[in-house]
């Protein structure tokens, strides 16, 4: 990469603070509108950039990549997910793809958390019902949801943010069982009391409330699939605040109709921002419009990373945050 300031395309609004230092550092194009690139332009900044800070808005196809130009060095992708960059022709191209891991762990658990609470206890129905004047008065048998103490926790997917969600759920006392592509440190079992589950079948009949948390790849495309939902007891909950694409959200609406799960917590959809008109419908679901990582401490620290990544491929460096092909799975 030259040594002069290298042209930085960022396809979307940043935290004003990141957008001063990215000014100071670079020669910037920012996106002061806010509005997502039309393919059209994210064919014309790849074209002119040296390094492209896309999100998960942008889809980063094969088709995009190999009509970029020749001075394309590096992807700094601002979030944690990746699914929308073809890491394969990428590498095949030489260009180097990063994201921003950890900074989000503590958020997106935060809001997984509350989702957990949410459904059960439902939080949101209530909420609805008391500004729509609705509201009665006080009843012994009104408005009864599920306590989540003594319940099991069924996590997929055991990497930070799930194991951060395991943190906070053993707080209010419910047992951790999970499944994830390879068991988990035995330091780590231990302080978590976790129980592993080698079959994702297993667990998930087995468990009264799921979370999801591996990220969406070709393999895991629909991993809860129409079979493997209706090995859930009609007592559970499922909450996701990964992709939306891991689950089969056809088969998931169909189940929450006619009521053989008991709900769901979502943040993320297989077709966003498109969300099922019949989700909305629903009383046992509670929508999120994907803000589980939607702080403004976190997203600043995002920032903040792809400001190192960038630095370290100028520098010459292997940036911390490199993402390989064969590094992708859960």
């Amino acid at each position: 990469m030259a040594k002069q300031k290298p042209k930085v395309v960022v396809t979307r609004k940043l935290p004003d603070v990141i957008e001063t230092r990215m000014m100071e550092l670079f020669d910037v194009r920012l996106n002061l509108t806010d509005e997502p690139m039309s393919p059209e332009k994210l064919v014309e900044a790849v074209r002119v950039a040296d390094v492209l800070v896309p999100t998960v808005t942008d889809r980063i196809g094969r088709a995009l990549l190999d009509r970029a130009g020749d001075q394309l060095k590096l992807i700094a992708n601002y979030g944690t997910g990746f699914d929308h960059i073809d890491l394969r022709r990428a590498k095949e191209l030489g260009i180097t793809v990063t994201n921003t891991p950890d900074v989000l762990t503590e958020d997106t658990a935060d809001m997984t958390m509350a989702l957990i609470l949410a459904v059960p206890r439902r939080l949101t129905e209530g909420e609805r019902i008391l500004r729509a004047g609705k509201w009665t008065g006080w009843s012994p048998t009104w408005m009864l949801g599920h306590r989540v103490s003594g319940k099991r926790l069924g996590i997929l997917g055991m990497g930070r943010i799930g194991q951060a969600v395991a943190r906070r759920a053993i707080a209010f006392q419910m047992s951790i069982h999970y499944h994830n592509r390879q068991r988990v440190h035995p330091d780590i079992e231990t302080e978590l009391n976790a129980t592993y589950h080698e079959s994702l079948d297993q667990m998930l009949a087995r468990t009264d409330v799921i979370t999801v948390h591996c990220p969406h790849t070709p393999a895991t495309f629909h991993l809860l699939s129409a079979r493997r939902l209706k090995l859930l007891q009609p007592h559970a909950y499922i909450v996701n605040t990964a992709r939306g694409e891991i689950i089969d959200e056809v088969a998931l609406v169909r189940m929450l109709r006619m009521r053989e799960i008991a709900g769901a917590g979502l943040d993320v959809y297989e077709n966003e921002p498109a969300v099922n008109p019949k989700l909305m419908a629903m009383d046992n679901v509670v929508l999120l419009p994907h803000m589980g990582s939607a702080t403004q401490e976190g997203r600043i620290d995002m920032g903040q990373r792809v400001i190192i990544n960038i630095r370290s491929v100028i520098d010459g460096h292997t940036p911390p945050n490199r993402i390989l092909p064969e590094d992708v799975g859960f």
